[in-house]
């Protein structure tokens, strides 16, 4: 093996919390590394790699020799985690599959912006990890702000603990309409054929029936889907309590031709939130967001039951491709539910 020159870095906006360094940052300063050199120095240190990055929410890994899908899912494969394929999701956003591993990270127009979620928390089965890795950067916008969920329930609770309360003890539910095909105009356009995996409407029902959602068919071949009761906050086993759900990106964007924000997210039990406590948590949203602006071969490592993730608008071409790993089942326990 080559000599593989990295180091952390510090970059501009990067946040401190106790012992860790939201997102950490590790850059390869050898111009003449190669892909092999890169998958062998990853997979010697995915476990350092995922350890860290569970503790920090976040690792960048910048100036890897990556510029392609293929390049991309080497790097994944080497950290040797379970693969998540997207086409097995509940999620409504209309993806490209590049590989089987590696696929688009939302089709949805630049102009669309995508609010603060972690990923697939709307459904029962949800990633551990999530990958992301930068094609071409937009001219303008298009960063992926980073959120670290944790540090946001702590603050949260401390202005509004009744509403934290509420959302641990019930949970919360979510209700989208789904079109009978892809919609890419949408971020949210996932065709219910795609999501439920299926061709007819009874096999809809009963994959729906399965999950134990409720549904209605509406006009044009659109079905309406509500989720049973979700947790809205889930507690790791390192001790630390995080705001896990959709709630901001369903309050503030699950809106098309199709969908009301208003009716798309309430308590489990059926009772509206409040609002008011719903807007602070987006207003701290954005003062704890890091701004990912990316660069061109940029990786980054993402432990979804800790960190939240959006999209900036943009404009010009902007290529970011996500993979998705599956969990471990012992990695994290839901919060007890009333």
């Amino acid at each position: 093996m080559n000599t593989f020159s990295i180091q952390p870095i510090n970059i501009p906006g990067q946040q401190h919390y106790a012992q860790s360094i939201f997102p950490q940052v590790i850059h390869c300063s050898d111009a003449d590394a190669s892909l092999p050199d890169a998958a062998q120095w990853v997979r010697k240190n995915a476990p350092r790699l995922l350890t860290e990055a569970t503790r920090d929410g976040a690792m960048l890994l910048r100036g890897f020799p990556v510029s392609t899908a293929e390049d991309f899912d080497t790097i994944v494969a080497a950290l040797e985690l379970p693969n998540f394929p997207y086409h097995k999701s509940l999620s409504n956003a209309v993806r490209i599959n590049r590989t089987e591993r590696v696929f688009s990270a939302n089709e949805a127009p630049p102009e669309v912006q995508i609010f603060f979620h972690h990923e697939m928390a709307q459904t029962p089965l949800f990633p551990r990890w999530i990958f992301f890795s930068c094609e071409i950067a937009a001219e303008q916008g298009g960063a992926t702000p980073l959120c670290r969920s944790d540090v946001l329930l702590e603050k949260l609770e401390m202005q509004c603990p009744a509403f934290v309360k509420t959302c641990e003890q019930k949970g919360l539910r979510y209700t989208n309409v789904m079109p009978g095909d892809n919609d890419a105009k949408s971020g949210m356009g996932r065709s219910w054929k795609s999501t439920l995996g299926v061709e007819h409407q009874a096999d809809a029902e009963n994959r729906l029936r399965e999950l134990n959602y409720k549904w209605e068919w509406l006009a044009n071949n659109c079905l309406k889907a509500t989720t049973p009761a979700l947790p809205a906050v889930i507690k790791l086993n390192d001790g630390r309590r995080v705001f896990f759900n959709q709630l901001i990106a369903a309050f503030c964007g699950w809106k098309d031709s199709r969908n009301d924000p208003s009716k798309a997210i309430c308590h489990g039990d059926g009772t509206p939130l409040d609002t008011d406590a719903v807007k602070v948590a987006i207003k701290l949203s954005e003062e704890l967001a890091f701004d990912l602006n990316w660069q061109a071969g940029d990786v980054v490592i993402v432990d979804n039951m800790v960190t939240m993730h959006a999209r900036r608008t943009f404009s010009g071409t902007r290529k970011v491709l996500a993979s998705l790993a599956s969990m471990e089942s012992n990695d994290f326990k839901l919060h007890d539910q009333a």
